[in-house]
This record gives structure tokens, sequence and C-alpha cells, in this order.
């Protein structure tokens, strides 16, 4: 009985259909990037100073220029070592008595300011922007700062909790029901951010859409591989993702023409309802109605590609099986990833570059929105180099191979934050290039990952070998709001200093796993323990007793 693979063959396996359903799904993978980094914009947090009662109305009878008000007014550096004491510090000064001068109106209260009392801000805080952000909303700020570390690990935690709920569920009712329902979550959850009153509402519905968004843009994932032939996934994959960089690209100008947070979440959230079309627009994957033995539904999605691709279904292709002939049943379970040496090592291996490619890759995403430069050019800027680093990929991967690209990128990716470090802040065009060579060689190594993960897995722990491996990437994704922002109030460069050292740790690593380059996916245990032995030594004992067999005919 013929497979899924061998109709595709006759009818197409990358023809008008799954071109169209490759450029349905485009808006999908597109609209994930605002969820996913999203952050930078929408909690970005301007230059600020404490709000004190009568400064403004001090500094506006004595004419002063917004330089003048901040230096009269504001205390300088604090004691060594404290976090940005000019935003979080205020004069314990009654600014509305007559007494004050415009001259230097503190001198009549103390000889020496630094014998002024100092406290932290009461009244609020002054933002030098003229949009808003949700820390400067909810004052997410100083004390508060580790809110909005928790804002963003939040939607971390709700794709590590969604990507495994929700993708054991696409597998046991199907991926098109599950695909509109996360959709339609997400789209609701984005919108009700939109219009929160409270931080706690919007945190509440940030984490919702962690649990679906990421769920979706899999689902979206696993159905573009699964209506294209073999020869035509790993291209097709990177393409997806790709049209992740595009939706960055169209994120930083929406972000540019709209200032104000709830707008611009608003906006980035609504086109998510038009994807609600996809009832009508995308059928259900043949491949998931054959494993659950619905082969009459299958056959009717398989004709309608054919239809769609001007293909004939010849009459001996009329029934179907599964890809994989059902053999004896292996239940899989997570001891067998560190059961034997060789998958051990490959488990724990690619555990760390799922993890270094999460934190490098938001990290420096994250620290470029505190870099106090233009962060729409420089966002801007940085994902142009991920068009480059799917190329690099697409043109490596079977000519050069994956290990050694792999080690390159994450290599490069380490350096870059290193360069940074000792790079000067006024040379910003020289930190800006450095920047994004170090998002190109992550973005190269995180997409690296993705492939690889299955191939390093005998197929009854295949699933489950990715699940595991590429969850450390949602565990990044909590800690590294944490690392970002905690860091940079003791040294504005330490994270650069931990991600060069995670990175070029994971290229040291990656170099212990086996290259897969032209090896067919292993089947059992035994082929992934010997996926590093010479292979040599067996073909040539093979010729001798060929030979040997020769010697009597002749």
């Amino acid at each position: 009985m013929p497979t899924v693979e061998d109709i595709l063959e006759h009818v197409g396996e990358f023809h008008f259909f799954q071109k169209q359903m490759f450029f349905l799904l485009f808006p999908l993978s597109a609209l994930f990037a605002p969820v996913y980094v999203g952050i930078v914009f929408l909690a970005f947090t301007p230059d600020h100073r404490c709000l004190s009662p009568g400064v403004a109305e001090l500094s506006q009878r004595c004419g002063w220029s917004p330089a003048e008000e901040l230096n009269l007014t504001v205390p300088g550096p604090g004691p060594a070592g404290e976090a940005f004491p000019r935003q979080c510090r205020r004069y314990e000064v009654d600014w509305n008595q007559s007494g004050l001068g415009c001259v230097d109106p503190l001198a009549g209260l103390a000889a020496n300011r630094s014998q002024l009392p100092v406290g932290p801000c009461q009244h609020g805080w002054v933002y030098d922007t003229p949009g808003s952000s949700i820390v400067t909303e909810f004052n997410l700020v100083c004390a508060n700062s580790w809110m909005l570390d928790l804002f963003q690990s939040a939607v971390n935690l709700g794709f590590f909790i969604g990507s495994m709920g929700i993708g054991y569920t696409a597998d046991r009712f199907g991926r098109k029901p599950c695909l509109l329902v996360t959709i339609l979550i997400n789209a609701t959850s984005g919108v009700l951010m939109a219009v929160s009153p409270t931080y706690t509402w919007m945190l509440i519905f940030r984490l919702i859409q962690g649990l679906v968004s990421k769920a979706g843009w899999l689902i979206g994932y696993t159905l573009i591989t699964e209506f294209v032939g073999p020869s035509h996934r790993k291209l097709v994959g990177i393409l997806y993702q790709m049209a992740y960089t595009t939706g960055l690209l169209v994120l930083t100008g929406v972000a540019y023409a709209l200032p104000d947070w709830r707008w611009l979440q608003l906006t980035v959230t609504l086109p998510n309802f038009c994807l609600l079309l996809y009832y009508w627009c995308i059928p259900e994957s043949p491949r998931w109605l054959i494993s659950q033995n619905k082969n009459a539904k299958a056959m009717k999605v398989i004709k309608h590609i054919a239809k769609k691709n001007r293909k004939s279904l010849p009459s001996s292709l009329q029934s179907l099986q599964p890809d994989e002939e059902v053999g004896e049943k292996l239940n899989p379970s997570f001891l067998d990833l560190v059961r034997t040496p060789q998958i051990r090592k490959h488990t724990l291996i690619l555990m760390y570059n799922w993890f270094t490619g999460s934190v490098l890759y938001q990290g420096l995403i994250m620290h470029m929105g505190l870099a106090g430069s233009n962060i729409y050019l420089d966002f801007f800027y940085s994902a142009l180099v991920e068009f480059p680093a799917a190329l690099i990929i697409i043109l490596t991967i079977d000519r050069v191979g994956r290990r050694y690209p792999w080690a390159a990128a994450n290599t490069v990716a380490g350096a870059a934050c290193l360069a940074l470090v000792f790079t000067p802040k006024d040379l910003h065009w020289l930190r800006l290039t450095v920047a994004c060579l170090g998002r190109m060689g992550i973005t190269v190594a995180y997409e690296m990952v993705c492939l690889v993960n299955a191939e390093l897995y005998p197929t009854f722990i295949r699933n489950l070998g990715v699940l595991v491996c590429s969850s450390m990437c949602d565990i990044g994704g909590i800690i590294t709001p944490f690392l970002v922002y905690r860091l940079t109030n003791i040294w504005h460069e330490l994270p650069l200093v931990v991600f060069a050292v995670v990175g070029l740790v994971a290229a040291g690593l990656v170099l212990l796993l086996p290259e897969t380059k032209g090896k067919t996916l292993p089947e059992t245990v035994d082929e992934v323990e010997n996926m590093q032995r010479p292979r040599k030594n067996k073909e040539k004992m093979i010729y001798l007793q060929v030979k040997k067999l020769d010697i009597p005919l002749n």
C-alpha cells in the first residue's frame, strides 16, 4: 500500500497547493514576532526621575531649561554600587516653600547638597518620552522594576506550558481545530491585554497569550512541513522562520508610528482575527488523518491537493497506509533520553544549546532596548541580519554540514558579545555592527538546533527528545529578563559578559556531537550509539568478502 510520501511524488511535493498553504501560513509566523519580542517596544524604559511636587512650578517661575531643572533639583550619583540614583532618589525638600531662589534653590538649606536628606520616590516619576509604555503607565521602575522582568517571564512560562499541552492536544484532536482555537484565544487575550486596567490583569492576559501563541506557531510549522515532500521540508521550515523575521521588520515600523503601547498592542493583535479564515482555506493534515485511521478523509484531502496541483492521481494510489509501518511498539520514557552514553550526551548538549539560543537571542534584543540610542533603527538593522542568517543555513547544511557552521555561529555570537563590552559607547556605528553580527550568529545557531535536534534521536523517542530539549528554550526565556535587567543594575555590560561565556561554551559542546549531513534518520538506539564510529572498516570488510566470492568464479 502506498504512503503519503509515495502519493506526494505523483501529485506534487511543492507545487501550487503547497505554495498556497505557505503563503496562507506566512502571516501566522509573522504575527508571532510581537508576542515573542514585543517587550522591546511595549515595555520601553525611558529616562525618568522622581516627581517632586512644586518643582514644575518653581522651574516655570525661574525659567529653567529641562537640563537646569535636572541639575538643580535631582540628586547626583549616590553611594558606590547603587543602581540609577538619579532615577530612583529625590531630595526630601518642600519645593513649595517661598524662600527657594532660582540660582541655587538648595543653597539656603545646606552648605553641601550631600548633607540634604535623600529618599525614595513617593509621588511617582516624570518620564522623558512623548509616548507611553507599560513601564511609564504602571511605574515599573526602581523598586518595582522586577515587575517588568515578571511580565516577560510570564509569556515564556506560557510558552513552556502551552507548547507541551497543546502539542499533545494537536496530536490527539487534529492540527486544524487546535490551530483555530489557539488563534482565537491569542487574538482575544491580546485585545484584553491592550485594555487591561491594572498590571495584574495585563500580566494574566500576557500569560494566556504565551500559552497559545507559540503552540499555534508550532502547529503552523507542523502543518506546512506535513503538506510538502521530504526533499523540501528543510527549505520550507527555514522560509517559515523567515516569515517571523518579516514580522520583526513590520513590528518596528508599527511601533515607530504608534508610540502608545495600548494602540501598538491592539494593532499587532487585531490581524490575528483574520487568521480564523483558515477554517475555510486550510485542510486538515492528511498524515494526521491517516494516523487516526481516517483514510477516507485523508484521501479526500489528497485529491484536493492533486486538483490544485493539476495532477492526476493513479488508481493504484487510491489506498493509504501510514508512513511508518507499525511494528513492535516501544513506550518512550524520559529515562530513555539519558539511559545510554551517546544519547545522554546528545540530550545534555542539545538542552544547553536550546537554552543558549534563547538566552542570547532574547537577551541581545532586551539589552539593545536599554542602550538609550535609537531603538527603532537598531532593532530594524539587527532584524535584517536574520535574512542572511537563513541564507547561510540554506547554503551550508547540505554542503559543509551541520556541526562546524553551528559551532562557528555560536562562536561569532559569543565573541560579538565580548567585543561589545570593550567597544566605546561613542562609536555607535561600530557597536551596532558588532551587535548585528552577534544577532546573526545566534540566529544561525538557534535555527540550526531546530534542524539537528530530530536527527540525533531514534524514532521511538524522537518527538520526546525534541520536546524535552526545546523546553530549555522556554526556561531560558523565563530567566533572561531577570538576567538582563538585574545585571545591568550592577554594570551595564555585565549581561554581555555572561552571554559571551554561555555562547562560547555552547560552541565547544557542539563539536562533541556527530555530523548528521547525508545520514538517514536513526531508527534504533544502536544506530545512535554508533553514529560517531567510523564505517570504513566495515565497508572494507564487505568489499573483501565480495572479492573472495569472485575468485572461484574466475
